[in-house]
Formats: structure tokens, C-alpha cells, sequence
């Protein structure tokens, strides 16, 4: 019995050091990754924008289009951690798209910017993340464990596998 108490204080102080740090750690952050892909510009914007194809080359459970809201997408996406609400702010087809968490109740928010560049022989992708993290525990994790690139990082891993370097520029 006395081992569960030790253990659990252990856990509770743990946590609580996380929070401390966390609450010292900015609310916002700036994460960018960028990576030529052998596809033509369109082709990588229907990809980005094809809403309803998400879950056959991203992580995500389910992507369900809503109701544009003036003029401009807005999508629901599902994946392992839950629901998430995303609105197109900005778009330029097809080489600029600027979305935005739209769920006001999640412990995160934030943009995702997507610049699509033609160069020679594909096309340059960049994603910029402007995130705001409100739980400090959250942005403890984010600093210390997850990382603020994981999710891009992972998408971008998602888009190579959609368009590999020795796939066709159109697709």
C-alpha cells in the first residue's frame, strides 16, 4: 500500500513540475518544413484540397466537408486524438492556402500555411505552422516530447507517399 502512495505522489509531482515548466513556455510558436515532391502544382493542391480523398493517403480516420463559411471550405477531420474543425482563411489557387483550427474548445490552434512553388522537376512545398498551445501541459509535451514539426513532419511524409520521386509530375 505504501508503494501505490509513493508512486502516486511521484506521478502527481511529475506532472505538476510538466505544468510549472509549461506555464514558463511561450503560448505561441513557429514551425516550418518544406520538401520538393515530383508533381505538378495541381496536382499537389487536389491533393490538399480534395477534402474527401484525406483518408486514403493521410492518417485520419475520416474527412467530412461542412458548409463553406464566405466563399471558403471548411472541413471536419477526424483522427486518433479526436475531432477537429479546420476553415480556409486565404486561398490562391494553386499555390497558396492558408487554413485555421476552427474549433475554439481544443487545447491548441492556430494556422497551417502552404506555399506550392513550381521548380524544375516538381514542385517546392513548404507548411508553415503558426500554432498557439493554451494548456501548459500541452505545451510542455509539444516543447520537450512531441515536438512543434511532428504533425508536419508527418504530413509531409503522408504527401511523399502520395507522390513518390519517381512518380509522374501529374497525377
Amino acid at each position: 500500500m505504501k508503494w501505490i502512495l509513493v508512486i502516486g505522489v511521484t506521478i502527481a509531482g511529475i506532472l505538476a513540475l510538466a505544468a510549472l515548466v509549461g506555464s514558463r513556455l511561450p503560448r505561441s510558436h513557429r514551425a516550418t518544413r518544406e520538401q520538393t515532391l515530383a508533381a505538378s502544382p495541381e496536382a499537389i493542391w487536389i491533393a490538399i484540397t480534395d477534402v474527401e480523398a484525406f483518408p486514403s493517403w493521410r492518417d485520419i480516420k475520416t474527412a467530412q466537408r461542412l458548409p463553406d463559411r464566405d466563399g471558403r471550405p471548411v472541413w471536419v477531420e477526424e483522427g486518433r486524438s479526436g475531432k477537429m474543425t479546420l476553415a480556409v482563411e486565404r486561398m490562391e489557387v494553386p499555390s497558396l492556402l492558408v487554413a485555421r483550427i476552427a474549433d475554439r474548445g481544443l487545447p491548441f490552434g492556430g494556422t497551417w500555411t502552404y506555399e506550392i512553388t513550381p521548380i524544375a522537376g516538381g514542385t517546392r512545398v513548404r507548411i508553415t505552422e503558426d500554432g498557439e498551445i493554451y494548456n501548459r501541459l500541452f505545451r510542455f509535451m509539444a516543447r520537450f516530447i512531441f515536438g512543434y514539426e511532428g504533425t508536419i513532419a508527418s504530413y509531409m511524409a503522408a504527401l511523399e507517399k502520395r507522390f513518390p520521386p519517381d512518380a509522374s509530375s501529374q497525377r
